[in-house]
């Protein structure tokens, strides 16, 4: 049913359980899970496309694919991951899902927080209008 499963991560909790959710998943269909994290440039001042910041970004994204990959590996299973830049996040995830035969996306749902995700609205929830595959949306574990 789902061969190969995509896990959008910004590094957050929410998505730290999107990912074990993914995981176990997974494990039932014998898939691939690819782990991406998408930098936002429509998001910095155009000075920042080189250089400090953007560095940090990549960093901070091969961190969230890396505890993505981590444990699915432990898993046993093969996981493809990539750090994209790109102008509108949930069109770079529905663009990587298409461009890579996606058949089910999982995401955290909540990442963004506070003035941001008010005037941006969610990244999950464009997702989840806009797929053409099913998205599996996991709520942040409760403390």
């Amino acid at each position: 049913m789902y061969d190969t499963i995509l896990i959008p991560t910004d590094g957050s909790d929410s998505a730290a359980e999107a990912a074990r959710n993914a995981v176990e998943l997974a494990k039932r269909f014998d898939a691939t899970i690819h782990a991406m994290y998408v930098i936002d440039i429509g998001a910095m001042w155009p000075d920042a496309y080189e250089g400090t910041i953007l560095n940090d970004l990549e960093e901070r994204g091969k961190k969230a694919v890396a505890a993505v990959r981590e444990p699915a590996e432990d898993a046993g299973i093969d996981v493809v991951d990539d750090v994209v830049t790109g102008g509108h996040p949930h069109r770079v995830i529905l663009d990587y899902a298409d461009d890579n035969d996606i058949d089910c996306i999982v995401m955290g749902t909540h990442g963004r927080r506070g003035l941001d995700r008010y005037l941006l609205g969610s990244v999950t929830e464009r997702v989840v209008r806009m797929s053409d595959v099913p998205v599996l949306t996991v709520h942040e574990p409760e403390e």
